[in-house]
């Protein structure tokens, strides 16, 4: 995008990128204050109407930890020997609770948007980013009863909570990369819509969140690591709960999956970009 000046007026010229893969960092930058409006309208709007408010982040996360704790921790005892299984099951459902609706409102983004995309001009890539911003409030809402529970069972953590944040940004890499893929392929198969739920329902299954990673026999353990979201989930655990390191040579294989789904995510919505607007 250029700005040409006549001589009473300036001109804005909008071009295509020269490269599949150019990302406008400068165009999203200037569009900053479109995407913070965005953010806003999305987490207002979640709420809005609602008797309870933000309650709803915290809700859902501490039932779905007292029913894994019966069902999973109590009956079928999937949890670890060291650790009380309702904070061992909390402190996975913090980032995937995160990286399901980061990626749920990534991936509805470009649809939900469409007359705000046939009206104006803006970088596309701010609707899926719109999504993964605007679940980071939900994730810190429901990240202070985590606080109350690590006093109540009395764990310290140790210096790995610093590395708290980096495990975020990575849940939020892998909800972006994923996101751009299906908000993309939603604009041509509004069938994605309906699959998206079933496969984040899937995933959770195939992701250590209600069980030991430990659980499971050494040699299948390697698919469990080609999943990115067990690197998260190992690593945020870690972090927080103080427990033995996770296998670092495997948490490198999550990473460079997380990679990989990030830039074929971004070279396949930039190639699609194009459509948008006419199929919309």
């Amino acid at each position: 995008m250029e700005i040409r000046k006549t001589d009473y007026t300036f001109e804005k010229v909008i071009r295509p990128s020269k490269g599949r893969l150019q990302i406008d960092f400068k165009g999203l930058w200037d569009y900053r204050e479109l995407l913070f409006m965005l953010i806003l309208r999305e987490v207002q709007g979640k709420y809005r109407q609602s008797k309870l408010g933000f309650l709803w982040a915290i809700i859902p996360p501490i039932l779905q930890m007292f029913i894994f704790t019966i069902i999973f921790g109590k009956v079928a005892r999937l949890g670890p020997e060291n650790i009380p299984y309702p904070i061992f099951s909390y402190a996975a459902l913090l980032p995937w609770l995160y990286f399901t609706r980061a990626l749920s409102g990534a991936a509805t983004s470009v649809v939900g948007k469409g007359v705000l995309i046939n009206k104006v001009y803006f970088p596309r890539l701010i609707l899926p980013l719109t999504g993964v911003f605007a679940a980071l409030v939900d994730l810190v809402m429901a990240s202070t009863i985590m606080g109350g529970i690590m006093i109540w069972y009395r764990v310290i953590p140790g210096w790995g909570i610093i590395m708290v944040p980096a495990f975020i940004l990575l849940a939020m890499i892998t909800a972006l990369g994923v996101g751009m893929w299906l908000t993309a392929l939603h604009v041509k198969y509004r069938d994605v819509g309906f699959v998206t739920p079933f496969l984040i329902q899937m995933w959770m299954y195939v992701t250590p969140v209600i069980y030991s990673i430990d659980k499971i026999p050494e040699k299948y353990q390697i698919f469990m690591w080609l999943n990115p979201m067990t690197g998260v989930i190992e690593g945020f655990r870690w972090a927080l709960l103080g427990q033995a390191s996770p296998n670092w040579s495997m948490m490198g294989l999550s990473l460079g999956i997380i990679f990989i789904l990030l830039v074929s995510g971004a070279f396949y919505f930039k190639s699609m970009e194009k459509t948008f607007v006419d199929i919309i």
